[in-house]
Order: structure tokens, then sequence, then C-alpha cells
């Protein structure tokens, strides 16, 4: 156990993902004008935990081992894959999920004027799809900075 914990890496992307994740409730406060403590589970939003997590990550792994380390090499690899995803294909999924829960609204709409033609029936409570899922690309840029701030304060 001492040996994990002495694990500076895996520290610094732990507590990379913990600071993002606390610090996106004060951040959507100050947009918002309401406290959502609900983001400090939920993917998505200011800043990245996943970029802050794996930036912290490679950085460590950098300081460690070196630039020219095979460790640098995978952490890095890993990094952009992790942060492309982020912003690319999760985003492009909660947009979808965005869509697909308006035409559904719209569908209800319909539905409902066309039943009230007829006797009312119980009406059916369908769970959104969570839209939150992926990152603007500033997201996760200040989260991959945040990520390498956290490293490198560990190691000074």
């Amino acid at each position: 156990m001492s040996k994990l914990l002495a694990n500076d890496p895996l520290i610094a992307a732990l507590i990379g993902v913990v600071v993002a994740q606390v610090i996106k409730i004060p951040i959507d406060f100050a947009t918002s004008r309401k406290w959502n403590w609900s983001l400090m589970f939920s993917t998505g939003g200011m800043p990245s935990s996943h970029s802050a997590a794996v930036s912290a990550l490679a950085t460590a792994v950098a300081i460690e081992h070196g630039l020219d380390s095979t460790s640098f090499a995978i952490s890095t690899v890993f990094a952009i894959i992790v942060m492309y995803d982020a912003a690319g294909i999760r985003r492009h999924a909660g947009q979808h999920a965005a869509l697909l829960n308006q035409l559904m609204e719209d569908l209800q709409h319909i539905i409902s004027d066309v039943k009230e033609l007829r006797v009312r029936p119980k009406e059916e409570k369908r769970e959104k799809l969570k839209e939150l899922l992926g990152h603007k690309p500033a997201e996760v840029l200040i989260g991959s900075l945040l990520g390498i701030i956290i490293a490198l304060s560990i190691y000074t």
C-alpha cells in the first residue's frame, strides 16, 4: 500500500480528477447563479477532468522517466486519445442526445394533442438522455493545463 501511495504519477492523475470535478461547481455557479452539486460526479463541463487526469499523468511520467522514455510515450498517446474523445466523439454524442430529447418532447406533444381528441389515458414518463457528455475544446485545454500545473506542483 505504501508503494501505491508513493506513486506520484498516479497521485497527480487522481488529484487532477478531484480538483477538476470540484472546481466545476463554482465555475458553473458563476454562470448560472445556481449551485449544482451533481456536477461533482458528472461528465462534461468546465474544466475537463479527463483532460486534467491524463495531462497530469503524462507530465508526472515525463518528470520521473524523461521525455525519451517509453512510459512517457505511452502516457502521451493515451492522453491524446482521451482528450480527442472528450472533445470529439463524446461531445457529438451529447449533441445527438439533445436532438433526440427534443424530438421525443415534440412527439409527446403531438401524441397528447391526438389523445385529447379521445379519452386521456395515463401519460408515460420517459427519462431524458444525458446531454452533457463531452467537452468543448476550451474545456479540454483548460483541463489539460490544470493537470500540468497539478503535476508540476507535486514535484516542486
